[in-house]
């Protein structure tokens, strides 16, 4: 069974940080080509916010994130981490990981094959 297990959400203020994690399991991390992250906020669509390839040491960003937020991955433990740094209350969400083979498109959520369930974020002013 392919999982995907978002954690390291929660509260933070305004110029915080936090760092969530997506642990995969069934070898989703070494057989997809791409693991993203994504967001909505209540009432919105479910929004782009980082992604990876499997064979990229750095990864691309929405331009709302860029400087502040941070993608990596550890290949041996088959987790993808977000390091959220400068938190504003925008930032508040249900941020979701994702994996995938698409080549193209990559900013686009229906480009990914798996998802878990979602980690909530908020931050505070």
């Amino acid at each position: 069974q392919v999982q995907l297990v978002e954690s390291g959400g929660g509260l933070a203020q305004a110029g915080g940080s936090l760092r969530l994690s997506c642990a995969t399991s069934g070898c989703t991390f070494s057989s997809s080509y791409v693991m993203g992250w994504f967001r909505q906020a209540p009432g919105k669509e479910r929004d782009f916010v980082t992604a990876i390839t499997r064979s990229s040491g750095s990864g691309i960003y929405a331009d709302s994130v860029k400087g502040r937020f941070t993608i990596s991955r550890d290949n041996a433990k088959n987790t993808v981490y977000l390091q959220m740094n400068s938190l504003n209350t925008e930032d508040t969400a249900v941020y979701y990981c994702a994996a995938g083979g698409a080549r193209t498109l990559i900013r686009s959520a229906r480009s990914y094959d798996y998802w878990g369930q979602g980690t909530q974020v908020t931050v505070s002013s």
